[in-house]
């Protein structure tokens, strides 16, 4: 160790970059926060601002529909709950345990309801006083009690939120006109100012209750608890111990825990919870079911197949609480505009009080009366609130329907839609090929031409092979046995029967094999004329018959077309990659405007691009999968069938969860209902509010008419809003 100098200041210094270092490449934790008694839109912004500036946290989104939070932070998880617990919020860990719902009345659910009746009711004392003409010390002894009674809660809230944040926010400013009315001898009106106050944040807690009730009625529908069979043992057990592969038992009547696949039993489930169907769906071995759901007559065995954290319900509820953070274009305009709107009134209370008695030697009282009351109608509530209240109730009330959407954006955006382009197979129609006809070319009868084909496409797992067979075993035809059969890929397929050979297949496969077609051709060009698929059955010399097989329209296509265009949906378009013939009849059949064959997923987006340049809104309407390109690109893209389908959860901007289309003009009617009742919302409340100010050039606006102006506009938006929570469509 001679001759070696050790700096300690350098080693701590090394230390010190080492540790910051370290920290630094520590992945940050994503934490989901459940928040509780967030009621106010502008609170919950300065709530997210002042969470995304402490040390360690990356990132804040306060979703206010949903009454959460999600932070991406380094720093410990516990800072962030003590900041929450000052601002007077409580908050707990996603997934938490929590207590149970209060179900007590109006005034005991909410934390404004006591402090509200006790303040009335000191109010009342206090004006019975005066009518008596009560001594004033103790008539404003009164008024004063009605006044900390009432402010207590709201006072601690805006004083928290000053401290914290550095702003000003209603609570505050309500406080501070109270204390201002006090101050220049206006007892009374502090204390009518503080009970309506506390009134209009109780009323405006429970109707936002109610409004995210939608949500909170999903998390209740999947037990808690399910009979499981482990082994030989039955046991009851917490569905959140409940393990993939587990055997549980449903009871006639209960509702099904989990996701999974019915391995015994038959029954039928009511899945309206889920997808929004009216008729029960019968439900047998290999049949998936989804919980939430409610079993019927039967008892069920069901393999599960996800855990609790993944079945359907969470889907959809994690999806629509996303979709509820996510802000319109609407509501984007109204944030920018209260940026603004707050410090320009502020601005002109200061102007208020002030200018008169500088200027014109008026009297200081009226005009700082006048401040004060400004002040009240400083706080943008009822117009930052009326855009969201009016996106949770609609996205609660389509996720009751059975459709899922994904933000309020595509919500606003499919009330605007102007043309809507289907998908042809699995959409418009079932995605699945049927016999439709036999046709004899032979002496041989209906009955033995299926029979024979039959049991040649026995051997195969083409899809019109199935479907022959299927159609078959549904006439509990017998089939003769099968020997050498050689299946000849894209084209068909040869066997020997009873020491004869027979083919089945194309046109092209029977021309191949040198049998003349020439004597059925006036019958082929028909029957393809009409959109059927055709499947030739021949022997060594001729052809025997012909089987027309086709995909079947939905039962309800035709009728959900009708529906879109009294809706005014100006245009329909059916884009399908089949041939011109078969995309031409079942465009007939649907009834839609135009459509477009032949058209691979590149085709498909092509198409898209011109509609929007004509239209500008254009929704698709596909399967999810094969459709993905041309969903991206639409306007609104629309998922099919998704209860069953995790690609088209992610991959369109509104998800059908049942095959029912009938939706599709209830979620365009919802779309529209919703962009008009926030056009009305933010109309009303800056006409209000424009009102209230103008009020100030005569000196007529007073203390109580600022908090009923604010309070209540705050209300009728958010009742307002509330009305698109029971939409269930004009059809």
């Amino acid at each position: 160790m001679s001759g070696m100098i050790i700096n300690i200041e350098d080693i701590s210094d090394n230390y010190n970059e080492e540790r910051i270092k370290e920290d630094k490449q520590q992945a940050a934790e994503v934490t989901v926060i459940r928040l509780e008694g967030l009621d106010c839109a502008d609170c919950a912004a300065k709530l997210e601002k002042r969470i995304s500036s402490m040390p360690g946290v990356e990132e804040a989104s306060v979703n206010y529909g949903a009454a959460k939070m999600k932070v991406t932070h380094r720093s410990p998880v516990d800072d962030i709950f003590r900041v929450i617990e000052n601002l007077g919020y409580h908050g707990r860990t996603e997934g938490d345990v929590q207590s149970p719902a209060e179900t007590g009345s109006f005034w005991t659910s909410n934390k404004y309801g006591i402090s509200t009746l006790m303040s009335g009711a000191m109010l009342l004392l206090a004006i019975g006083l005066q009518t008596f003409e009560a001594p004033i010390i103790l008539r404003n002894s009164a008024f004063l009690l009605a006044i900390a009674l009432g402010g207590y809660l709201p006072a601690r809230a805006g004083i928290s939120m000053l401290v914290n944040t550095r702003e000003l926010d209603m609570n505050f400013l309500m406080i501070l006109a109270a204390a201002g009315a006090v101050a220049i001898g206006e007892f009374s009106e502090g204390a009518v100012v503080v009970f309506l106050f506390s009134l209009g944040n109780a009323l405006q807690a429970h109707t936002m209750d109610k409004t995210r009730g939608a949500i909170r009625s999903l998390m209740e529908l999947a037990p808690q608890e399910a009979l499981v069979r482990r082994g030989a043992a039955e046991k009851i057990i917490s569905v959140g111990e409940i393990r993939k592969g587990d055997i549980i038992i449903i009871r006639p009547g209960e509702r099904i825990a989990m996701d999974g696949k019915v391995i015994k039993g038959a029954s039928a489930v009511d899945q309206a919870a889920i997808t929004g169907e009216s008729i029960p769906v019968d439900k047998n071995s290999g049949d998936h079911v989804y919980a939430g759901t409610l079993n019927g007559y039967g008892a069920l065995e069901i393999k599960v197949e996800k855990l609790v954290k993944d079945n359907t319900i969470a889907r959809i509820i994690s999806m629509v609480e996303e979709a509820q953070g996510q802000k319109a274009p609407s509501q984007n305009f109204v944030d920018r505009f209260a940026r603004w709107y707050t410090p320009a009134v502020i601005i002109a209370a200061v102007l208020v009080a002030a200018l008169p008695p500088l200027l014109w030697q008026e009297p200081l009282k009226p005009w700082f009366y006048e401040a004060l009351a400004m002040l009240l109608v400083a706080c943008p509530c009822a117009l930052i609130i009326s855009t969201p209240v009016s996106i949770v109730s609609a996205l609660g009330s389509a996720a009751r329907q059975g459709v899922l959407i994904k933000g309020g954006i595509h919500l606003e955006q499919s009330g605007q839609i102007k043309v809507i382009a289907f998908d042809k197979t699995g959409t418009l129609t079932l995605g699945r090929p049927e016999v439709k006809g036999i046709y004899p070319c032979t002496d041989y009868d209906e009955n033995i031409i299926l029979s024979l084909a039959a049991a040649i496409e026995s051997r195969s797992e083409h899809p019109l092979a199935e479907a022959i067979v299927s159609y078959s075993q549904g006439k509990q035809l017998m089939m003769p046995p099968v020997d050498n059969f050689q299946a000849v890929p894209g084209k068909g397929a040869y066997a020997e029967l009873e020491g004869q050979r027979f083919y089945v297949g194309s046109l092209r496969f029977l021309m191949e094999n040198n049998l003349d077609i020439n004597p059925q051709i006036e019958l082929i060009n028909s029957l393809e004329d009409a959109g059927n698929t055709l499947m030739m059955l021949a022997d060594e010399k001729k052809v025997l018959g012909i089987i027309a097989l086709s995909d079947s329209l939905r039962a309800n296509s035709r009728e959900s077309i009708s529906q879109l265009k009294k809706l005014g949906i100006q245009r329909t378009v059916m884009l399908s990659g089949d041939n011109e013939a078969v995309a031409r009849a079942i465009s007939a059949q649907a009834g839609v405007d135009d459509y477009r064959a032949e058209l691979l997923p590149e085709d498909k987006v092509q198409v898209m691009k011109e509609l929007l340049a004509r239209h500008e809104k254009v929704a698709m309407v596909g399967d999810g999968v094969n459709d993905a390109p041309a969903l991206a690109i639409s306007t609104v893209g629309i998922a099919m069938g998704a209860a069953g389908s995790d690609a088209a959860l992610e991959t369109a901007d509104i998800a059908l969860m049942s095959d029912d289309l009938s939706k599709l003009a209830y979620t365009i009617e919802l779309g529209r209902r919703t962009v008009n009742i926030i056009r009305q919302n933010i109309i009303f409340s800056l006409v209000i509010k424009a009102a209230i100010l103008l009020l100030v050039i005569p000196g007529w606006l007073t203390l109580w008419l600022a908090v009923v102006g604010d309070m209540g506009t705050s209300l009728l938006v958010t009742l307002n809003g509330m009305r698109l929570k029971d939409t269930r469509g004009r059809f």
